[in-house]
This record gives C-alpha cells, structure tokens and sequence, in this order.
C-alpha cells in the first residue's frame, strides 16, 4: 500500500472513491458532482487530500483535511472532514496510515492539531480515532446552524 497527496491527474478514482464514501452517509450517488467538487477544492487549493493505493495502483482509500484557524492558540488547524475506505479494503491499517499521513501534514505545516467530528453511532470511527491518539472532547458542546 502507498499513500501520496491527491493531484488532479488522481481525479477519477479519488470522485469514486467520495461517491462511494456519500452514499455510505445516505447521500445519493452524484459521481459527476463529486468529480466537480474534489476538482475544486485541489484547483482551489481548499483542501489537502491523501489518497491510499493498493500494490496494484487501485485506490482504496482517502483522506480530505481542511484548514481552520484556532484564535487561542494563534495557529493553524485541520479539520480532518472525511475519512473513507472501500469495505474489500478494511481491516488492514489503511484508515490508521491515511490518519498518520494526516498527522504528518499537520506536523509539517506547525499546525497545533487535527479537529474532527463523527456521530455517536460510528461503531468502527468511534473505536478507531482513540486508537490513533484522539481524544473524546467531553467538556464543550457541538452546535450548527444550517440553512
């Protein structure tokens, strides 16, 4: 397996790699959009985006990080958005690289840490990111305001 930072050559994969990831949070399969919208975000530079392979070139997984700002701390801060890996390809410390990739980049960019947030029901996520050194934020309350 190898992981390297998504380009647009990358875009084909990587747009069925996200379709896949939206339809699994009941989102309805849009590849052409998912096409459109990861384009952008690299055109754009909005977003930072690792993708897994296997040894035979398929991609298997991703990662898509985007940049925050953490006024108390007066530094960058990522916001690691989405995490997926095919089914087939689960089990094998896949989301565990894409997670230290995600790391690393934080790191090389003195950013003073990744944010992220998953539901309460996430079985595999909720197992997953303590396991890879993130903690439970138990002191503040999550809100939204959506249109």
């Amino acid at each position: 397996m190898t992981i390297h930072t998504a380009t647009l050559s990358d875009l084909p994969a990587l747009s069925e790699l996200f379709d896949a990831y939206r339809v699994f949070y009941g989102k309805e399969s849009d590849l052409a959009g998912a096409h459109a919208f990861l384009g952008a975000r690299l055109e754009l530079g909005e977003a930072v985006i690792y993708m897994a392979k296997n040894q035979a070139g398929t991609a298997v997984g991703f990662v898509q990080l985007y940049p925050l700002f953490s006024s108390t701390r007066m530094k960058r801060l990522w916001l690691l958005n989405d995490l997926y890996v095919g089914p087939e390809w689960r089990g094998q410390g896949i989301s565990i690289a894409l997670i230290d990739a995600a790391k690393d980049w934080c790191r090389s960019t003195g950013a003073c840490g990744l944010l992220l947030e998953t539901a309460k029901d996430n079985d595999i996520g909720n197992q997953l990111y303590p396991r890879t050194g993130f903690v439970l934020d138990q002191d503040h309350n999550f809100y939204y305001w959506d249109v």
